[in-house]
Protein backbone atom coordinates (compact mmCIF):
# COMPACT_ATOMS: atom_id res chain seq x y z
CA UNK A 1 0.00 0.00 0.00
CA UNK A 2 1.29 3.43 -0.88
CA UNK A 3 0.47 6.61 1.03
CA UNK A 4 1.73 9.64 -0.88
CA UNK A 5 3.67 9.57 -4.09
CA UNK A 6 7.21 9.98 -2.78
CA UNK A 7 9.35 10.30 0.29
CA UNK A 8 9.65 13.90 1.40
CA UNK A 9 12.28 15.14 3.82
CA UNK A 10 11.86 18.48 5.50
CA UNK A 11 13.65 19.84 8.49
CA UNK A 12 12.05 22.27 10.91
CA UNK A 13 13.75 25.34 9.44
CA UNK A 14 12.64 24.46 5.90
CA UNK A 15 9.03 23.94 6.95
CA UNK A 16 8.92 27.18 8.88
CA UNK A 17 10.45 28.98 5.91
CA UNK A 18 7.78 27.52 3.64
CA UNK A 19 5.09 28.63 6.05
CA UNK A 20 6.56 32.11 6.30
CA UNK A 21 6.75 32.33 2.52
CA UNK A 22 3.13 31.30 2.17
CA UNK A 23 2.13 33.88 4.74
CA UNK A 24 4.08 36.60 2.95
CA UNK A 25 2.54 35.67 -0.39
CA UNK A 26 -1.03 36.35 0.70
CA UNK A 27 -2.64 39.10 2.81
CA UNK A 28 -3.86 36.60 5.39
CA UNK A 29 -6.11 38.58 7.68
CA UNK A 30 -7.89 40.93 5.29
CA UNK A 31 -8.43 38.31 2.61
CA UNK A 32 -9.46 35.65 5.10
CA UNK A 33 -12.09 37.83 6.71
CA UNK A 34 -13.49 38.69 3.29
CA UNK A 35 -14.57 35.07 2.70
CA UNK A 36 -18.27 34.24 2.78
CA UNK A 37 -18.86 32.04 5.81
CA UNK A 38 -21.62 29.71 7.03
CA UNK A 39 -20.82 30.76 10.61
CA UNK A 40 -23.49 32.96 12.19
CA UNK A 41 -22.25 32.52 15.77
CA UNK A 42 -19.12 31.15 17.51
CA UNK A 43 -18.08 27.78 16.06
CA UNK A 44 -17.52 24.86 18.45
CA UNK A 45 -14.70 22.35 18.06
CA UNK A 46 -15.03 19.33 20.35
CA UNK A 47 -11.77 17.72 21.47
CA UNK A 48 -11.79 14.21 23.04
CA UNK A 49 -8.90 15.03 25.39
CA UNK A 50 -8.35 17.18 28.47
CA UNK A 51 -7.13 20.75 28.20
CA UNK A 52 -3.36 21.17 28.03
CA UNK A 53 -2.51 18.08 25.98
CA UNK A 54 -0.91 18.22 22.53
CA UNK A 55 -4.18 17.81 20.62
CA UNK A 56 -5.90 20.48 22.71
CA UNK A 57 -3.04 22.96 22.27
CA UNK A 58 -2.91 22.38 18.51
CA UNK A 59 -6.68 22.83 18.28
CA UNK A 60 -6.52 26.17 20.10
CA UNK A 61 -3.69 27.48 17.90
CA UNK A 62 -5.49 26.41 14.73
CA UNK A 63 -8.80 27.71 16.07
CA UNK A 64 -7.42 31.24 16.32
CA UNK A 65 -6.49 31.18 12.64
CA UNK A 66 -9.67 29.40 11.50
CA UNK A 67 -11.69 32.13 13.21
CA UNK A 68 -10.21 34.59 10.69
CA UNK A 69 -11.73 32.56 7.87
CA UNK A 70 -15.07 31.98 9.57
CA UNK A 71 -15.49 35.54 10.81
CA UNK A 72 -16.54 34.05 14.17
CA UNK A 73 -14.68 32.86 17.25
CA UNK A 74 -13.76 29.18 17.45
CA UNK A 75 -14.53 27.74 20.89
CA UNK A 76 -12.70 24.58 22.03
CA UNK A 77 -14.94 22.20 23.99
CA UNK A 78 -12.95 19.51 25.84
CA UNK A 79 -14.89 16.27 26.38
CA UNK A 80 -12.38 13.62 27.49
CA UNK A 81 -13.20 10.05 28.47
CA UNK A 82 -14.50 6.74 27.13
CA UNK A 83 -11.73 6.50 24.50
CA UNK A 84 -13.06 9.57 22.71
CA UNK A 85 -16.60 8.25 22.40
CA UNK A 86 -18.12 11.01 24.57
CA UNK A 87 -16.74 13.74 22.31
CA UNK A 88 -17.69 11.86 19.15
CA UNK A 89 -21.25 11.29 20.33
CA UNK A 90 -21.66 15.00 21.09
CA UNK A 91 -20.73 15.86 17.50
CA UNK A 92 -22.78 13.07 15.95
CA UNK A 93 -25.87 14.39 17.74
CA UNK A 94 -25.29 18.00 16.69
CA UNK A 95 -26.91 19.72 13.73
CA UNK A 96 -25.00 19.31 10.41
CA UNK A 97 -24.82 23.06 9.85
CA UNK A 98 -21.06 23.39 10.31
CA UNK A 99 -21.32 25.02 13.72
CA UNK A 100 -19.96 21.94 15.54
CA UNK A 101 -17.03 19.72 14.56
CA UNK A 102 -14.75 17.14 16.12
CA UNK A 103 -10.96 17.42 16.11
CA UNK A 104 -9.80 13.94 16.99
CA UNK A 105 -7.43 11.12 16.17
CA UNK A 106 -7.47 7.97 14.09
CA UNK A 107 -8.60 6.03 17.14
CA UNK A 108 -11.51 8.32 18.02
CA UNK A 109 -12.68 8.56 14.40
CA UNK A 110 -11.83 5.16 13.00
CA UNK A 111 -10.29 2.29 15.00
CA UNK A 112 -12.71 2.48 17.95
CA UNK A 113 -15.14 0.79 15.58
CA UNK A 114 -12.97 -2.34 15.74
CA UNK A 115 -11.90 -2.13 19.40
CA UNK A 116 -15.32 -2.09 21.06
CA UNK A 117 -18.29 -4.41 20.61
CA UNK A 118 -20.77 -1.65 21.38
CA UNK A 119 -20.31 2.04 20.69
CA UNK A 120 -22.91 4.83 20.77
CA UNK A 121 -22.27 5.59 17.10
CA UNK A 122 -20.46 4.29 14.03
CA UNK A 123 -17.81 6.88 13.11
CA UNK A 124 -17.61 5.70 9.50
CA UNK A 125 -21.36 6.07 9.02
CA UNK A 126 -22.22 9.01 11.27
CA UNK A 127 -19.35 11.45 10.81
CA UNK A 128 -18.50 13.54 7.75
CA UNK A 129 -14.74 13.59 7.09
CA UNK A 130 -13.66 17.19 6.55
CA UNK A 131 -9.88 17.57 6.61
CA UNK A 132 -6.68 16.20 8.15
CA UNK A 133 -4.46 18.72 9.91
CA UNK A 134 -1.41 16.52 10.48
CA UNK A 135 -0.04 13.00 10.34
CA UNK A 136 0.82 11.33 13.66
CA UNK A 137 3.65 8.86 13.04
CA UNK A 138 5.21 6.74 15.79
CA UNK A 139 8.83 5.69 16.18
CA UNK A 140 10.51 2.36 16.90
CA UNK A 141 13.10 2.83 19.65
CA UNK A 142 15.56 0.57 21.44
CA UNK A 143 17.62 1.12 24.56
CA UNK A 144 21.18 2.40 24.18
CA UNK A 145 22.72 -0.95 25.13
CA UNK A 146 20.93 -2.74 22.28
CA UNK A 147 23.38 -3.86 19.55
CA UNK A 148 21.17 -2.69 16.66
CA UNK A 149 22.19 0.68 15.17
CA UNK A 150 19.61 0.63 12.36
CA UNK A 151 16.50 -1.26 11.31
CA UNK A 152 18.37 -3.89 9.29
CA UNK A 153 20.55 -4.73 12.29
CA UNK A 154 17.48 -4.73 14.52
CA UNK A 155 15.73 -7.30 12.35
CA UNK A 156 18.83 -9.49 12.30
CA UNK A 157 19.17 -9.18 16.09
CA UNK A 158 15.58 -10.09 16.97
CA UNK A 159 15.82 -13.06 14.60
CA UNK A 160 18.68 -14.47 16.69
CA UNK A 161 16.74 -13.87 19.93
CA UNK A 162 13.64 -15.83 19.00
CA UNK A 163 11.18 -16.09 21.88
CA UNK A 164 13.37 -14.09 24.27
CA UNK A 165 12.40 -10.47 23.64
CA UNK A 166 9.54 -8.28 24.80
CA UNK A 167 8.39 -4.97 23.39
CA UNK A 168 6.25 -2.24 24.89
CA UNK A 169 3.38 -0.25 23.44
CA UNK A 170 0.94 2.25 24.90
CA UNK A 171 -1.98 -0.20 24.91
CA UNK A 172 -3.75 -3.20 23.43
CA UNK A 173 -4.73 -2.45 19.84
CA UNK A 174 -2.31 0.48 19.63
CA UNK A 175 -0.44 1.20 16.43
CA UNK A 176 2.75 0.29 18.28
CA UNK A 177 1.45 -3.20 18.93
CA UNK A 178 0.38 -3.66 15.31
CA UNK A 179 3.74 -2.47 13.95
CA UNK A 180 5.84 -4.59 16.30
CA UNK A 181 3.66 -7.63 15.66
CA UNK A 182 4.45 -7.22 11.96
CA UNK A 183 8.19 -6.86 12.59
CA UNK A 184 8.15 -9.93 14.82
CA UNK A 185 6.33 -11.98 12.19
CA UNK A 186 8.64 -10.87 9.36
CA UNK A 187 11.72 -11.79 11.41
CA UNK A 188 10.18 -14.91 12.95
CA UNK A 189 11.21 -13.48 16.32
CA UNK A 190 8.17 -14.49 18.41
CA UNK A 191 8.40 -11.32 20.53
CA UNK A 192 6.04 -10.81 23.47
CA UNK A 193 3.86 -7.72 23.73
CA UNK A 194 3.75 -5.74 26.98
CA UNK A 195 0.75 -3.41 26.90
CA UNK A 196 1.03 -0.32 29.09
CA UNK A 197 -1.72 2.06 30.12
CA UNK A 198 -0.33 5.00 28.21
CA UNK A 199 3.06 6.11 27.03
CA UNK A 200 4.50 7.45 30.29
CA UNK A 201 4.84 4.06 32.05
CA UNK A 202 6.15 2.46 28.85
CA UNK A 203 8.88 5.10 28.52
CA UNK A 204 9.74 4.70 32.22
CA UNK A 205 10.31 0.96 31.75
CA UNK A 206 12.37 1.57 28.62
CA UNK A 207 14.62 3.96 30.54
CA UNK A 208 14.81 1.48 33.43
CA UNK A 209 15.72 -1.40 31.13
CA UNK A 210 12.67 -3.54 31.91
CA UNK A 211 11.96 -3.62 28.18
CA UNK A 212 14.46 -2.90 25.41
CA UNK A 213 12.07 -2.24 22.51
CA UNK A 214 9.15 0.14 22.28
CA UNK A 215 7.04 2.23 19.94
CA UNK A 216 5.48 5.56 20.73
CA UNK A 217 4.97 9.18 19.78
CA UNK A 218 7.88 11.49 19.12
CA UNK A 219 6.53 13.89 21.73
CA UNK A 220 7.13 11.31 24.48
CA UNK A 221 10.37 9.87 23.09
CA UNK A 222 12.29 12.82 21.60
CA UNK A 223 14.05 14.05 24.77
CA UNK A 224 15.32 10.55 25.54
CA UNK A 225 16.45 10.04 21.95
CA UNK A 226 18.34 13.34 22.11
CA UNK A 227 19.97 12.35 25.41
CA UNK A 228 21.20 9.07 23.92
CA UNK A 229 19.22 6.89 26.34
CA UNK A 230 17.02 5.62 23.51
CA UNK A 231 17.86 5.05 19.84
CA UNK A 232 15.27 5.68 17.12
CA UNK A 233 15.45 3.23 14.22
CA UNK A 234 12.44 4.07 12.01
CA UNK A 235 9.15 5.94 11.87
CA UNK A 236 5.79 4.94 10.42
CA UNK A 237 4.09 6.74 7.56
CA UNK A 238 4.86 7.96 4.05
CA UNK A 239 7.43 10.64 4.90
CA UNK A 240 10.04 11.55 7.45
CA UNK A 241 9.10 13.53 10.53
CA UNK A 242 10.49 17.08 10.76
CA UNK A 243 11.29 16.69 14.46
CA UNK A 244 13.42 13.59 13.74
CA UNK A 245 14.37 14.13 10.12
CA UNK A 246 17.50 11.94 10.24
CA UNK A 247 15.43 8.82 11.02
CA UNK A 248 14.11 6.92 7.96
CA UNK A 249 10.60 5.67 7.44
CA UNK A 250 10.09 1.91 7.60
CA UNK A 251 9.42 1.91 3.85
CA UNK A 252 12.71 3.71 3.18
CA UNK A 253 14.48 1.11 5.29
CA UNK A 254 12.98 -1.71 3.23
CA UNK A 255 9.85 -2.62 5.18
CA UNK A 256 6.72 -1.30 3.38
CA UNK A 257 4.15 -3.54 5.11
CA UNK A 258 0.76 -1.99 5.87
CA UNK A 259 1.27 -1.74 9.64
CA UNK A 260 4.52 0.14 9.05
CA UNK A 261 3.44 2.34 6.12
CA UNK A 262 0.07 3.42 7.48
CA UNK A 263 0.02 6.38 9.82
CA UNK A 264 -2.35 7.91 12.31
CA UNK A 265 -3.61 11.46 11.97
CA UNK A 266 -5.31 14.37 13.67
CA UNK A 267 -8.32 15.44 11.67
CA UNK A 268 -11.59 17.32 11.71
CA UNK A 269 -14.97 15.71 11.11
CA UNK A 270 -18.55 16.90 11.33
CA UNK A 271 -21.89 15.19 11.81
CA UNK A 272 -23.45 13.21 8.99
CA UNK A 273 -25.26 15.29 6.38
CA UNK A 274 -23.05 18.36 6.41
CA UNK A 275 -23.47 20.29 3.11
CA UNK A 276 -20.56 20.05 0.67
CA UNK A 277 -19.96 23.80 0.57
CA UNK A 278 -19.73 23.96 4.36
CA UNK A 279 -17.32 21.00 4.35
CA UNK A 280 -15.12 22.81 1.84
CA UNK A 281 -15.09 25.93 4.02
CA UNK A 282 -13.89 23.86 6.96
CA UNK A 283 -11.10 22.35 4.86
CA UNK A 284 -10.02 25.74 3.52
CA UNK A 285 -9.98 27.22 7.03
CA UNK A 286 -7.96 24.30 8.42
CA UNK A 287 -5.43 24.37 5.56
CA UNK A 288 -5.04 28.12 6.09
CA UNK A 289 -4.48 27.63 9.83
CA UNK A 290 -1.97 24.78 9.42
CA UNK A 291 0.02 26.78 6.85
CA UNK A 292 0.32 29.73 9.24
CA UNK A 293 3.66 30.15 10.96
CA UNK A 294 2.16 29.47 14.38
CA UNK A 295 0.14 26.47 13.25
CA UNK A 296 3.05 24.79 11.52
CA UNK A 297 5.46 25.49 14.38
CA UNK A 298 3.11 24.00 16.96
CA UNK A 299 2.40 20.88 14.90
CA UNK A 300 6.11 20.25 14.25
CA UNK A 301 7.01 20.80 17.91
CA UNK A 302 4.47 18.12 18.89
CA UNK A 303 6.24 15.58 16.65
CA UNK A 304 3.62 15.57 13.90
CA UNK A 305 3.80 16.17 10.14
CA UNK A 306 1.67 19.15 8.96
CA UNK A 307 -0.98 18.62 6.27
CA UNK A 308 -2.09 21.89 4.68
CA UNK A 309 -3.49 20.71 1.35
CA UNK A 310 -6.30 18.31 2.26
CA UNK A 311 -9.89 18.35 0.98
CA UNK A 312 -13.07 16.62 2.18
CA UNK A 313 -12.96 14.41 -0.92
CA UNK A 314 -9.35 13.34 -0.41
CA UNK A 315 -9.89 12.69 3.28
CA UNK A 316 -13.08 10.70 2.63
CA UNK A 317 -11.26 8.47 0.12
CA UNK A 318 -8.38 7.91 2.54
CA UNK A 319 -10.77 7.19 5.41
CA UNK A 320 -12.62 4.56 3.36
CA UNK A 321 -9.33 3.05 2.14
CA UNK A 322 -7.67 2.85 5.55
CA UNK A 323 -10.61 1.65 7.67
CA UNK A 324 -10.49 -2.00 6.50
CA UNK A 325 -6.68 -2.00 6.71
CA UNK A 326 -6.79 -1.03 10.40
CA UNK A 327 -9.50 -3.65 10.93
CA UNK A 328 -7.38 -6.36 9.29
CA UNK A 329 -4.28 -5.39 11.26
CA UNK A 330 -6.13 -5.51 14.56
CA UNK A 331 -7.60 -8.89 13.70
CA UNK A 332 -4.20 -10.25 12.61
CA UNK A 333 -2.67 -9.08 15.90
CA UNK A 334 -5.32 -11.04 17.79
CA UNK A 335 -7.00 -7.96 19.28
CA UNK A 336 -10.51 -8.87 20.38
CA UNK A 337 -13.22 -6.19 20.70
CA UNK A 338 -14.03 -5.53 24.33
Amino acid sequence: MTHGTHQTRYNRRQLLALAAGAAAASPLTALAQAQTSFATRPVRVVVPFAAGGATDVITRVLGERMAQRFGQAVVVDNKPGAAGLIAGEAVVKSAPDGMTALLGTTSTMLTNKYLYKKTPYDPLAELTPLVRVCLAPIALVVTADTPAQNLQEFMAWIRTQKGKLTYGSYGIGSHGQLACTTLSEVAGADMTHVAYKGEAPMVQDLLGGQVKIGMGSLLSLKAHIDSGKLRALAVTGPRRVPLLSEVPTFAEAGYPQDALSIVGWLAIAGPRGMPADVARQWAAAANYAVASREGMARIIAAGFVPVDDDTPEKFARLWAQEAPIWGRLLQAAGVQPS
